[in-house]
């Protein structure tokens, strides 16, 4: 990774790091660490851990300045806001699958997975423009390409829960109940990996894919409400 790629990549963001081992180590997987190890930074799980925080309190304390609304109301609309396929859409603003360190098996991979590492790594990204500027550029990066999304997610009603939706539409449409199931688990203990299939009675209406339980749920809930039309 040269210094020009990390100064794109700042142009894009519209953020320059005083410490650019920061950005560097919030583009590095985990992945790449055992292709190369002997790569000086640490992986971006940690940097992930403090964004993810980052991002909550920063979503958070705008809609209760803007918004009147109750509780639970918004609590739906900043777990849409931040949920992985969310953010890893958001990166594409910004290209950042195109400057992440991955293994060579990674970088291949540009499904469900990919999601998720790019989730995680803007996370990472948010917790290293904290840790180099402080909370206020972390702020303007968080309303400049997460927070925009919101009037959408309102307008569309991309907050309601898809399993949720899911069960309703088909207790409303045929009369049943949903139930999910493990079809599929794989990987070590701090990576599992979950494909859950959701049925109505015998029919396997949608399958969805994770890294827990629950989201392998809603994913599968999601796949069924596309392929049934609800």
């Amino acid at each position: 990774m040269t210094n020009e790629n990390l100064s794109l990549l700042e142009g894009n963001i519209g953020y320059e790091f005083k410490n650019k081992d920061l950005l560097l180590q919030a583009l590095t997987h985990r992945s790449y660490l055992n292709e190369n190890p002997k790569w000086r930074l640490d992986q971006n799980e940690r940097l992930e851990f403090l964004g993810d925080a980052v991002l909550e309190l920063v979503v958070t304390e705008y809609l209760y300045k803007n918004f009147p609304n109750p509780e639970g109301e918004m609590t739906n609309w900043r777990a849409a806001l931040v949920n992985a396929v969310m953010l890893s859409q958001i990166t594409k603003e910004f290209d950042l699958n195109d400057f992440m360190l991955l293994s060579r098996g990674e970088a291949k991979d540009t499904g469900r997975a990919r999601q998720y590492i790019l989730a995680n790594a803007i996370e990472a990204l948010i917790g290293a423009i904290y840790l180099d500027g402080g909370y206020e550029p972390a702020s303007e990066f968080i309303e400049k390409f997460v927070l925009k999304e919101l009037p959408r997610i309102i307008e569309d009603r991309l907050y309601r829960d898809a399993k949720s939706l899911f069960q309703e539409q088909a207790q409303d449409k045929v009369g049943i109940t949903p139930s999910y199931e493990v079809l599929e688990e794989w990987g070590p203990d701090h990576a599992r990996n979950f494909k859950i299939g959701v049925f109505l009675e015998k029919e396997m209406a949608g399958v969805g894919q994770g890294p827990s339980k629950q989201e392998a749920q809603q994913a599968a809930a999601e796949d069924a409400l596309k392929k049934k039309g609800w």
